[in-house]
């Protein structure tokens, strides 16, 4: 059995002013995709001064989308109990596909304002996500948050609060596969011409097949316990639906032509 490491979850703390390490990990997935983005904003016409306002909107649609994704899929009765607990982002509590929702939404919106096709702009923005994903679930690791369930594996963890027994550290599983190997792939995929929506549908499946297979050893979330059958959870109805999108949109982009202004500059 190993020792949940004890951290405190605030990085900083000026006075009244606290920084936590949960926002610091959106920050740096902000900063990476911006780094990341401007390297390869050259292919589809844009340059950096449009990635940075990318970003901006992106960064908006993460938290706004999130937040309230959060509220309708997981906390629906704790925000009609305390209206003001929306906004209290720093406690924890975004959903990835309500950020999802608002990330598309942001980038429809940018797709327009640029006059670029929209999957030409998704598939710019697909690989710049994953590391703002993994660091997204290091936080929730430092705060305590998704415990997984009980396991008599050797890596298995005592949550804090969660009773005695180890417990899948499934936000570190998240961290890896969402993360570092959903970036790995997309990067590469990406680096070389591809077919207008591969690699956005690529996104769409991977995310769903491994946040579907991580459910499997997730604690449900308290206040839903499981959706049906015993075994489905909200992280898994909400997967399904981006996994076959994913999918559709895999076997469309077959058809769709490379775009002309990507080259295979990295």
């Amino acid at each position: 059995m190993l020792r949940y490491p004890d951290i405190d979850p605030v990085a900083i703390s000026l006075g009244p002013l606290q920084v936590h390490w949960y926002g610091l990990m959106y920050v740096i997935g902000f900063i990476a995709a911006w780094w990341l983005g401007r390297r390869r904003a050259a292919r589809i016409g844009l340059n950096g001064d449009d990635v940075g306002d990318l970003i901006f909107y992106a960064a908006l649609g993460v938290v706004l989308g999130g937040r309230l994704g959060y509220a309708l899929f997981y906390g629906l009765d704790q925000w009609l109990a305390d209206p003001l607990w929306i906004l209290r982002v720093w406690d924890g509590g975004m959903s990835f596909h309500g950020g999802l929702i608002g990330v598309l939404l942001a980038s429809l919106y940018f797709a327009r304002k640029k006059r670029l096709a929209f999957f030409t702009l998704t598939d710019f923005v697909a690989p710049l996500v994953p590391i703002g994903l993994g660091a997204g679930r290091i936080g929730n690791f430092i705060n305590h948050e998704l415990p997984g369930r009980v396991t008599e594996l050797p890596w298995g963890l005592v949550f804090p609060g969660q009773g005695p027994e180890p417990r899948h550290p499934s936000s570190l599983y998240e961290a890896v596969l969402e993360g570092a190997v959903l970036f790995a792939v997309l990067w590469w995929v990406s680096a070389t011409p591809r077919r207008r929506g591969l690699v956005s549908g690529l996104f769409l499946t991977l995310y769903g097949v491994f946040r579907f297979g991580v459910e499997f050893v997730r604690r449900p979330d308290p206040q839903l316990g499981f959706i049906a059958f015993d075994w489905l959870t909200m992280g898994m109805l909400l997967s399904l639906p981006m996994i076959i999108a994913g999918a559709a949109l895999m076997a469309w982009s077959r058809s769709r032509p490379v775009d002309a202004r990507v080259d295979a500059a990295a």
